[in-house]
């Protein structure tokens, strides 16, 4: 591919000895680190908050290493979109990263939050300063150099593992998230470090497959294309990497991390996950949600409320409907705040809205995603007028409001590794509707704190809507429901102190190595 020409800081390619040369951690900083002082963890993703998101990563990115650095000395490193260089953030330049095989040679820049999170952006303008989402471009298409791209980042974050002569700080662990950053951990491999990783799956669903051909330009060796390598279905495919090669491999849920070894949900790598499983390294760790996510204090909404005063809660229900334009009611007030693909089961969400509006309620959705999805919800919209409201696109403070106002949230997923949306609705006292699968059936306790159905169906989900219509026309347990919700502990500190234990486990097995 061409995007590498000429670029002006590239070098010549380094041989796979010198890379593992530059990956060896440095005698003088082995021999004199002190293994009781705290650990540093380089926290690698392709997306976070702070600056660009895409999906629940993003979120995850922003809050999860922030969290963790009551314990830990947690960096994080992330490519150096348009988004990120053009923030409102000085970015130092702090070390330069070598060419290797036909990925270039590139900048690394440091951001230091107001916070106090160090941010670590890798500089190559040819990869990432471009006009669009991550993994794409505006109209949705993927970048036709994403192998490099990703691959570029994997290769930055086992740089910084083996020790940059500039930069003063060396990470004791690198903490991957999903098939953009997993590269890193083949890439240690094969340079022979030791600096052990944990890998993150947030959706199995995604494995950045590319072709064969692909595998001299990336580093890959020859004898790694192979079933107990990086081959998958004759593709070279980064999530398998990072599962084969990773110290540890986490997940976002404990329902989940069962699921995926399962050829239900295994995406064709559960025969891999399962032999995880059976060594001990393969642990579901539940996502959490920020502190922002209080009623009574989010500066978003006109209303605060609590679950002791549902005055505010009416309130926000109104100002909805006025939002979308429904009509004046006091029926229940269903919401879809999602992306609208085939995963989510927004396609059943849609098949439900006739009963829904038959049995006197609203629904509101708003969200992003397939073009045939989102024109079934305009032509809804406009079939049932005042009582549904939809909003292609996504804006934080609307989805705020939507979750605040709304009696009931729509998530009929298929599959969800996690989910946070039903985790923000019951802080808001919205009770999810919500098929029993991954973290949704973790986080959702049926009849109590919401409403869990079985079958990916239409069948299935008027069910739990008729269940949570009866529940509404009961305002004491309504009420009972929404006060469940709403008290539960949610917060980073609890994933936090699961992914301590991966840590601890995967740096106690380094140093018995």
């Amino acid at each position: 591919m061409n995007a590498m020409v000429g670029h002006p800081l590239d070098a010549d390619a380094i041989t796979g000895r010198d890379l593992a040369d530059r990956l060896a951690p440095p005698r003088s900083d082995v021999s004199g680190r002190d293994h009781e002082a705290t650990r540093r963890i380089l926290y690698v993703t392709s997306e976070m908050t702070d600056f660009v998101k895409s999906g629940g990563l993003g979120d995850v990115s922003a809050a999860l290493p922030r969290s963790l650095r009551q314990q830990y000395d947690v960096r994080v490193l992330i490519p150096g979109y348009r988004q990120v260089t053009s923030a409102e953030s000085e970015i130092r330049v702090v070390a330069r990263l070598a060419a290797a095989h036909g990925l270039p040679a590139c900048e690394l820049g440091r951001i230091d939050s107001p916070d106090g999170l160090t941010i670590y952006v890798i500089l190559c303008p040819d990869l990432y300063d471009r006009e669009g989402s991550p993994y794409g471009d505006a109209n949705g298409l993927d970048w036709f150099d994403n192998d490099l791209r990703f691959a570029r980042l994997g290769l930055a974050a086992a740089q910084l593992a083996g020790g940059l002569d500039d930069l003063g700080w060396q990470p004791d662990l690198l903490h991957l998230n999903d098939w953009p950053s997993s590269l890193a951990s083949a890439y240690l491999a094969w340079a022979g470090s030791t600096v052990p990783s944990v890998l993150t799956i947030h959706n199995l669903a995604y494995q950045g497959l590319f072709d064969r051909t692909r595998l001299p330009t990336l580093g890959v060796p020859d004898n790694a294309f192979q079933i107990d390598g990086v081959e998958f279905y004759g593709k070279l495919s980064f999530l398998k990497a990072g599962i084969q090669y990773a110290s540890h491999v986490t997940t976002v849920s404990e329902t989940y991390a069962q699921e995926i070894t399962t050829p239900e949900f295994g995406c064709g790598l559960d025969g891999l996950l399962r032999r995880r499983a059976d060594e001990g390294r393969l642990t579901g760790i539940l996502n959490g949600i920020d502190e922002s996510w209080d009623p009574r204090t989010d500066g978003h909404l006109d209303n605060p409320f609590s679950h002791l005063d549902w005055k505010g809660k009416r309130a926000n229900a109104d100002d909805v409907r006025r939002d979308f334009g429904l009509a004046v009611s006091r029926g229940p007030l269903f919401a879809v705040v999602s992306r609208l693909v085939h995963q989510k089961g927004v396609d059943l969400a849609i098949e439900s809205t006739e009963t829904i509006v038959r049995q006197g309620g609203q629904v509101v959705v708003t969200g992003r995603g397939e073009e045939r999805l989102e024109t079934a919800l305009e032509i809804l919209a406009q079939r049932y007028p005042g009582q549904v409201g939809v909003r292609i696109g996504f804006e934080e403070v609307q989805a705020r409001r939507m979750f605040a106002g709304s009696d009931f949230l729509l998530m009929p997923s298929r599959f969800e590794p996690c989910g946070l949306s039903q985790m923000y609705a019951q802080s808001f006292g919205s009770l999810p509707i919500a098929r029993e699968t991954g973290g949704l059936a973790d986080t959702i306790e049926d009849g109590v704190t919401g409403f869990l159905f079985r079958d990916p169906s239409l069948a299935a989900l008027l069910g739990a809507v008729y269940r949570a219509v009866d529940a509404f026309k009961s305002r004491k347990q309504l009420n009972t429901m929404r006060r469940a919700a709403m008290t539960q502990n949610f917060r980073w500190t609890r994933s936090a102190s699961g992914y301590a234990g991966v840590y601890g486990r995967a740096l106690g097995q380094t140093a018995a190595g």
